[in-house]
């Protein structure tokens, strides 16, 4: 900060003046002059005190580190004795051989010679060899041998190592350390100790000592030479000013910054703030605290903030902070490359606008406009941008604005060219006043304006300006006793702006005033015309969107199933909900299966908009396919799997579609004979169950890849549902959102469905109750499927011998089984069916084979048999003794076909009966 001052503060040098004065006048100089050359050589100035603290602080700085040193010192000897001591016992003690002579009959005879002579080697002061109870076998006394150890020997009874310092031994003050002897058993037989002096090491750092004591000399004399310099410096610095000049000096540049009616701020390099007049206080609505904290937490404006620390060099560059219009200029302290910062003075050109009149207008205007860029067109919503209009003009420009436009804008059409002759059918879509009670037409009330109204005229294209609605005679044709309660209400003024963008004219604007407000003039209307102009291309924008969106949408449910089909083994119920900014790739169906199954199917395509769509509808046209050839879940996965592999590898060489990879899919068999769903999923989320009584399980299914990774298999799962389970199959849109993750989202929808005893429907519902985000990122897909188990005197079936004169005997039981069922008209299409279906398992296929009946809304027969060799339709000609069998079966039945099964194959065939549909 001083340092900043410093380089502000150059109008000191208007001294030069004075120095000019005094070579013309000698003798009105001399004096002063020997004056500042006593001041400048003494003690007493700035540069004489600053050299004597210098020296004073490098003198202690040498005498803290050879204090330093020899605190290092002292431990560095102490350290050395206890590792000496440590080392040295640690070696005797784990010598080979002791253990045996301290258990030999004569220890001290045998040891006492080795210790000495490990003593003398080592450097130590001793060595002592000890029993458990501490009495010492070997000592460099002898008189000592025999006494008890003086230390601690405790922990190494325990197996620990001591290392202490001991008074009052026999040798006087040592560091010793005791090490535990052991045994082969790993038992404490005895002790080690070692200790020596620290006076008896030396230390690296005392050797240095002198050495140190030299170099902090020199660094002492180049310290002393270099604050010599910088005292020099200094006193070119200061013009030789003493502390009460430079401190007199200083209080003239306060008095002066905080006098002046300009503010001033200096910010230094880490952006904080260094220096702040009252003025600049005022203008920035800042405290007197705020000097030395960052710029960025002092709440300025966010432009004002920018400019002060990027250090730019600015001009009067006005910024708008609050209620000020306040003009800037920005330099850099130094312009040669000194300090860094920046030094900014702030005028409040606001007040002076005031004095200018129609200058304040233009700047409210302005402001207006720029307010205006920023608050319409936040959304791409047609009637929300015409209220952002209405909201921005009052009252800034009227008491109160509508938004009229044409029907086919809302629904994001383009409308039909005006004929100045017709009639102007418009709807109000946005209205805004300074008050409730008045007259004007209400949001949504369709409008119809004669061509001779001015807002017909406005619609034509041409902006008008009423300035008098009194006076104004083609206003009272159109409607004379509403126009007649709006001038009671105190409406006197109007303008009409038609609201064009690219060529498109989609409304008008109409902006009144009343009351005691102003009249309109030609600067109003050209205001109101560039708002009005601002705001057509916003709503354009907006209806262009809710044109492709609705495009998109009408795309995709075009794609998605119409209406669940009919069937007996389950009550379906679904939604499909597409995202706010754009329809995304998520599909379900159901497909009924024969044999009384139902195939449900969820997905889930990454990405938005068409191509998204596009790619849902192909994949659900796939898993239609595929469905078609009764294909297990894992093998079914796998296919489609392939199919978008081929699909990337078309868009990668057309270099024009973006990838599928990451597609999530989910398929599940439902076979309401034995309530069993077989179930596999390919980077789905779980699906849920709500079991009868209420209760919510999420199954641990297979983790099958997503799509179009390629290579990786797929595994499924049977699960065993009770009747009246809920299956509930979604997509990753119900459960994620911006305020939740996954995890949250499941523990949510596991709550709001543990419910027994609702519908499917009602299910769906408090579903996305629960879930549904506020704002709609992505696509939702939710089907509810609950399970209903077919009668056991529904099902019935055979094991068929593979013996030819069994199909008589089928042929009767079926006979018998369909009278019980009341279907004896049935009776005879079945009996061929059936002879027909076993005698080619008995001529062709393996055992076992049996036949089942099924009994739903249609009735179906099933042949099954442990061959996988599939039956083929062929036309036999006139000569040909076989190959009529299958023929027959496909003209009898209303649909058949085979499916394969782990054990081999089924060939099913289903009949339509009265009043049903297969």
């Amino acid at each position: 900060m001083a340092r900043l001052k410093s380089q502000y503060l150059r109008p000191i040098r208007h001294r030069r003046g004075d120095d000019r004065q005094r070579q013309r006048s000698p003798s009105a100089t001399q004096e002063p002059s020997r004056r500042r050359q006593r001041s400048v050589a003494g003690i007493r100035s700035v540069a004489g005190q600053l050299f004597l603290l210098q020296v004073l602080v490098v003198l202690l700085l040498v005498v803290a580190s050879v204090v330093t040193l020899l605190l290092m010192a002292r431990s560095d000897r102490f350290q050395g004795a206890r590792d000496r001591s440590l080392a040295t016992a640690s070696a005797f003690a784990h010598s080979p051989g002791l253990v045996a002579a301290m258990q030999g009959p004569h220890p001290t005879a045998v040891l006492q010679p080795l210790t000495e002579a490990a003593r003398k080697q080592a450097g130590v002061r001793f060595i002592v060899v000890m029993n458990r109870d501490g009495i010492r076998y070997t000592h460099p006394l002898r008189w000592a041998i025999g006494k008890h150890f003086v230390g601690t020997i405790g922990p190494s009874l325990h197996g620990r190592v001591t290392v202490e310092e001991v008074t009052g031994g026999p040798l006087g003050h040592d560091v010793q350390a005791v090490v535990p002897v052991k045994d082969a058993n790993g038992a404490v037989v005895g002790m080690v100790s070692a200790g020596l002096q620290v006076s008896q090491v030396s230390s690296a750092v005392g050797r240095q000592l002198p050495v140190m004591l030299g170099a902090g000399t020199a660094a002492l004399g180049l310290a002393t030479g270099g604050t010599a310099l910088v005292s020099k410096r200094l006193r070119r610095q200061t013009h030789g000013l003493g502390p009460a000049e430079m401190t007199q000096m200083y209080e003239h540049h306060d008095a002066v910054l905080h006098a002046v009616r300009e503010g001033v701020v200096i910010v230094g390099e880490d952006g904080h703030l260094l220096l702040i007049n009252d003025e600049a206080r005022r203008l920035l609505n800042l405290t007197e605290d705020v000097e030395g904290q960052p710029v960025a937490q002092l709440g300025l404006d966010p432009r004002i903030a920018e400019l002060l620390v990027s250090g730019r060099v600015t001009t009067d560059e006005v910024i708008p902070v609050g209620n000020r219009l306040l003009a800037v200029n920005s330099r850099l302290p130094d312009q040669h490359g000194g300090s860094s910062g920046s030094v900014a003075t702030l005028r409040d050109s606001t007040e002076l606008l005031a004095l200018a009149g129609k200058a304040e207008v233009a700047r409210g205007r302005l402001r207006l406009m720029y307010e205006a860029s920023l608050a319409i067109g936040t959304t791409l919503d047609v009637r929300r941008t015409a209220e952002e209009l209405t909201e921005m003009a009052v009252p800034r420009l009227a008491d109160f604005a509508t938004v009229d436009l044409s029907e086919p804008v809302l629904r994001g059409e383009e409308p039909l060219t005006p004929v100045s002759e017709e009639a102007a059918v418009l709807c109000r879509v946005a209205l805004a006043g300074t008050r409730t009670d008045h007259h004007l037409f209400p949001v949504d009330e369709p409008l119809t304006f004669s061509s001779l109204t001015s807002q017909a005229i406005g619609f034509g294209g041409q902006a008008v300006l009423v300035p008098d609605l009194a006076a104004d005679s083609t206003w009272h044709t159109q409607d004379p006793e509403r126009v007649q309660a709006l001038l009671d209400d105190g409406f006197h003024s109007l303008i009409i702006v038609p609201l064009k963008a690219r060529g498109v004219l989609m409304g008008i604007a109409n902006f009144w005033r009343a009351g005691e407000s102003d009249p309109f003039e030609e600067d109003d209307l050209s205001l109101a015309e560039e708002l009005a102009a601002r705001a057509a291309v916003c709503i354009d924008n907006a209806r262009r969107f809710t044109r492709d969106h609705t495009l998109a949408v009408t795309l995709q449910r075009s794609l998605l199933p119409r209406g669940l089909p009919e069937q007996n083994a389950l009550h379906t119920a679904s939604r499909y909900l597409p995202a706010e900014a754009g329809v995304g790739g998520d599909w379900f169906d159901m497909i009924p299966l024969p044999g009384a199954r139902v195939a449900l199917v969820v997905g889930d395509v990454v990405g938005h908009g068409l191509h998204a769509a596009v790619t849902m509808a192909r994949l659900r046209t796939a898993v239609l396919n595929f469905s078609a050839l009764d294909m297990p879940p894992d093998e079914l996965l796998s296919h489609l799997d392939g199919l978008v592999l081929r699909i990337d590898e078309e868009g990668a060489a057309a270099q024009s579609e973006p990838a599928v990879v990451g597609a999530t899919c989910l398929y599940a068999i439902y076979d309401s004979t034995t309530g069993i769903c077989t179930l596999a999923r390919a980077g789905h989320p779980l699906p849920a169950l709500v079991h009868p009584d209420g209760t919510v399980e999420h199954p641990e299914l297979p983790a099958g890849p997503p799509l179009g990774l390629g290579g990786l298999p797929f595994e499924t799962i049977d699960l065993h549902l009770a009747a009246g389970t809920s299956l509930v199959l979604y997509t990753d849109g119900l459960i994620e959102g911006t305020n939740r993750d996954i995890a949250a989202g499941l523990d949510l929808l596991s709550s709001t469905l543990a419910h027994p005893g609702r519908s499917p429907e009602e299910t769906c519902d408090a579903a996305l109750a629960a879930l549904l985000p506020a704002h709609q990122n992505d696509d939702i897909a939710l089907l509810v499927a609950r399970t209903r188990i077919m009668a056991p005197d529904r099902i019935v079936g055979w094991d068929i011998p593979a013996d030819f004169s069994a199909v008589a005997v089928a042929r009767a039981d079926v006979s018998r089984q369909l009278a019980e069922w009341g279907l004896e008209e049935a009776g005879f299409v079945t009996e061929l069916i059936l002879s027909e279906l076993i005698t080619n398992a008995i001529r062709y296929a393996t055992e076992p084979i049996r036949v089942r009946l099924i009994f739903d809304s249609s009735l179906i027969c099933e042949v099954s048999d442990a061959s996988s060799t599939s039956p083929h339709l062929r036309q036999a000609v006139a000569d040909d003794e076989g190959g009529r069998g299958l023929f027959l079966v496909a003209q009898l039945a209303d649909r058949w076909g085979t499916r394969y099964t782990a054990r081999g194959k089924v060939i099913w065939a289903a009949q339509c009966l009265p009043g049903t549909e297969v």
